[in-house]
């Protein structure tokens, strides 16, 4: 089995048509059925991006204890499958972006983001095939990516700053690792897509990415989230858990050879591939944390939410409050 299937899998649209609707009826468990709190072991998950195998380094090295919580760190091959666990309450914890968060908050549940693990920039690409060289090239031009993703979202906010609409494109909604694969074979003339998905797409000789997440900074902010049962019944788990994070970037900053074979060695990739993708992903610090909050998330989030609503992927914009905790990266000592 692959571990870097998409990390994004529905990245935007977060939860999958038939859960949102679970979710909005009440069939999927609710949030306040989850399991109770305070106490017992904080179940976090995460799949593939290079902005959240840090956490296989806090397992490693004990720093989840060191923080005083009891985690169990849980690895999902599908991305989509992290989503939907965080959804109905059968983990606690999940890395994600606010894209996915805002989906699955529309769809009932009751998450909070505790955490800003980093934003895309540069990892997110459109990719084009030889002979397109920007953006109002694309008109007409079949064009692939994963109905409601941050790739798909990429490439709206690519094509409005050329001036075109997804109508001016003929849009063609693939998985992201098929979305790839037809690119290479040549069935489409771009591809919206991540890494480590952006390196298939750029076998197809001549190829190149046309945009990228680099261009557009804020747009693609990936989080901690954790249910609110969580923030509410044992917000010294979620602190511990905050506490982590930072204690990790600390570590693999003085342990930097050791950390990149444990993230490598995760993410099913040789060393020197890995580091191909740190120049895409901006981990923030802690006091880019604290900036976020408190400056650009509110506003990105209702960017988000009439994307969400435009494309279709949510009834009515998610509501808002009690989306943000900043309590917790508030009360990280530097």
């Amino acid at each position: 089995m692959n571990p870097l299937r998409p990390r994004r899998s529905l990245r935007v649209a977060a939860v999958p048509v038939l859960l949102l609707l679970a979710l909005a009826a009440g069939c999927a468990q609710p949030p306040s059925q989850a399991k109770p709190f305070p106490g017992g072991t904080i179940t976090l998950g995460f799949s593939a991006w290079p902005g959240w195998f840090p956490w296989q380094v806090a397992e490693e090295e004990g720093l989840f204890r060191k923080n005083g919580v009891n985690v169990e760190l849980k690895y999902f091959d599908s991305y989509t499958d992290s989503l939907n666990a965080l959804a109905t309450g059968k983990i606690d914890a999940n890395s994600q972006t606010l894209n996915d968060t805002l989906a699955s908050v529309a769809g009932g549940a009751k998450q909070s983001v505790v955490l800003v693990n980093d934003n895309s920039t540069g990892n997110d690409q459109i990719i084009a095939k030889p002979g397109i060289t920007s953006l109002p090239d694309l008109k007409g031009k079949t064009v692939a990516a994963e109905q409601g993703t941050v790739d798909h979202y990429l490439l709206l906010l690519a094509l409005r700053k050329a001036g075109l609409t997804e109508a001016d494109v003929k849009f063609q909604p693939l998985p992201t690792d098929a979305a790839a694969a037809a690119f290479v074979a040549g069935r489409v003339d771009a591809v919206g897509v991540f890494a480590p998905f952006t390196t298939t797409a750029l076998k197809r000789p001549g190829s190149r990415a046309i945009a990228t997440s680099a261009d557009f900074p804020g747009a693609i902010p990936d989080h901690l989230v954790v249910t609110r049962a969580l923030v509410d019944g044992n917000p010294q788990a979620v602190q511990g858990l905050v506490r982590t994070w930072f204690d990790t970037l600390a570590w693999i900053k003085d342990h930097r050879e050791e950390a990149l074979q444990i993230m490598a060695k995760r993410a099913g990739v040789n060393v020197p591939d890995y580091e191909t993708y740190d120049k895409g992903t901006t981990i923030f610090t802690l006091d880019q944390n604290r900036s976020a909050f408190t400056g650009d998330l509110p506003g990105r989030a209702k960017e988000i939410s009439d994307f969400l609503v435009a494309a279709k992927l949510v009834d009515a914009p998610p509501p808002l409050d009690g989306l943000f905790a900043p309590q917790f990266v508030a009360a990280v000592q530097p």
